[in-house]
């Protein structure tokens, strides 16, 4: 269940995205949309974990910034792997994906607090 909240609340964000941001696109369908959706969660899963190892000394001395630019390379990333699924999605430059990573990081994390604040609300409600 947690795996299928993931990939619509990603679906969500990356509609936004390219609702928002110049540059970022998708002419696909719903469908497509959630494939490039779970392709963007791979990606962050296993690239963008290594990367931010990888990278973790500059991490640190920009306070966190360069999760941005990492970020937006994930994107620019999913954007290369949905063009190769013909998924329609795609992100034209650096410019784009940092822009539209940071509107996919910002509606995520609006979305992910959202239920979490209610499961908590319920919680305490019900005591389960």
């Amino acid at each position: 269940m947690k795996f299928l909240f993931r990939v619509l609340v990603n679906m969500a964000a990356l509609w936004v995205a390219t609702r928002v941001v110049p540059g970022v696109t998708h002419d696909g369908s719903w469908l497509t949309l959630i494939v490039v959706a779970i392709v963007f969660g791979v990606v962050n899963t296993i690239v963008g974990a290594i990367t931010k190892v990888l990278t973790f000394p500059i991490i640190v001395v920009t306070l966190g910034l360069f999760l941005l630019v990492i970020n937006g390379a994930m994107l620019w990333l999913t954007s290369r792997i949905a063009d190769a699924l013909d998924l329609g999605f795609s992100v034209s430059g650096f410019w784009p994906a940092f822009w539209g990573a940071l509107v996919v990081s910002v509606v995520s994390g609006v979305l992910g607090w959202m239920v979490a604040s209610s499961d908590r609300e319920r919680t305490y409600r019900t005591g389960r």
